[in-house]
């Protein structure tokens, strides 16, 4: 550092416009921020993990419960694979030392975390673990209770034969993984990606559910498998719309990024492409308010309970 001059890379400099870009969007639209927004009627509700500000994140009960907001009308979950080659639900694809406990009762450690690999478990082990006792402190109102880190296929079942009136429900299907992770945290990616269509086509909701990641990889082969299919980019970058879409290869149905990254040029461009635009994670009502209000299609939320404060009811 030369001086008093600081050079911040070029990349944070841009994360910082965009973040300062949808925060002074934030403070216009403050004024308005109470008034009733209008809602269009394909608009999508998902509720993240389930509904990981209530319950226990990526669990049956979490799924279940996000159904009792009749607004939810796709369940948003995430993807890892067991030694067995079962489909595990779960954010990262190993158990997370801030809320999961081993069998004995011990808590993970952030040492241990990473090493207690789900590929490297059968999912009669890994449903041995403790994932919603502990509660997870950054969602205080979670609710805490013992559940397990269930299959894909359990979820579908649970969903079907306990609420059969949500029969019309989506799934948004996150495929977690990276290059690095190929045949060490997950099977090379091809097997992978093959191993989700395989079972989302078994268990017939093939044409009922968005398959996303932030991998481009997965969602190349899958366009290529099967052009019918509803592919979701996932983006937590800061490189413009075009960059992402060209480096993906080709136009996916769905532009899901990080909330703070929208703007109304991405909202023109999505729209110019006909292409729906579904930020995450969004839990202020004022934030869901003024997305809306840009023209997004669709909000991912830990918090389905607040999706009625967004529309305030006519008088």
């Amino acid at each position: 550092m030369q001086g008093n001059n600081v050079h911040l890379p070029k990349k944070m400099m841009k994360y910082l416009f965009f973040s300062c870009s949808f925060c002074l969007m934030l403070l216009l639209s403050a004024c308005i921020s109470t008034a009733p927004v209008a809602i269009p009627q394909d608009f999508d509700w998902e509720g993240h993990r389930g509904c990981r500000g209530l319950l226990p994140e990526n669990s049956v009960p979490a799924f279940l419960k996000a159904l009792d907001y009749p607004e939810v009308n796709v369940l948003e979950l995430d993807l890892a694979v067991s030694k067995d080659g079962q489909l595990i639900v779960s954010h990262e694809p190993w158990f997370n030392a801030a809320i999961c406990q081993k069998p004995n009762g011990d808590s993970v450690t952030t040492q241990q975390a990473e090493h207690l690999l789900l590929y490297q478990m059968t999912v009669a082990e890994i449903q041995q673990y403790d994932c919603g006792s502990r509660g997870n402190v950054r969602f205080p109102e979670q609710q805490k209770m013992k559940t397990h880190k269930p299959t894909l296929k359990e979820v579908v079942t649970a969903v079907r034969t306990q609420r059969p009136d949500k029969a019309g429900i989506r799934w948004n299907i996150e495929i977690k993984s990276e290059p690095a992770w190929d045949g060490v945290r997950h099977p090379p990616i091809v097997a992978y990606a093959q191993m989700v269509l395989d079972e989302v086509r078994a268990l017939g909701i093939a044409q009922q559910c968005i398959l996303q990641s932030f991998d481009e990889r997965p969602l190349r082969y899958l366009h290529e498998k099967d052009a019918s299919l509803t592919l979701a980019l996932l983006v937590e970058n800061t490189r413009s719309f075009e960059q992402n879409i060209q480096s993906l290869g080709f136009q996916p149905a769905i532009y899901s990024p990080y909330y703070q990254l929208v703007t109304k040029r991405l909202v023109r461009r999505c729209k110019a492409g006909g292409i729906k635009l579904v930020p995450w994670t969004v839990n202020n009502v004022a934030d869901m308010r003024a997305l809306i209000r840009l023209g997004v299609n669709g909000i991912i939320t830990d918090y389905p309970n607040r999706i009625g404060e967004v529309a305030p009811p006519a008088q």
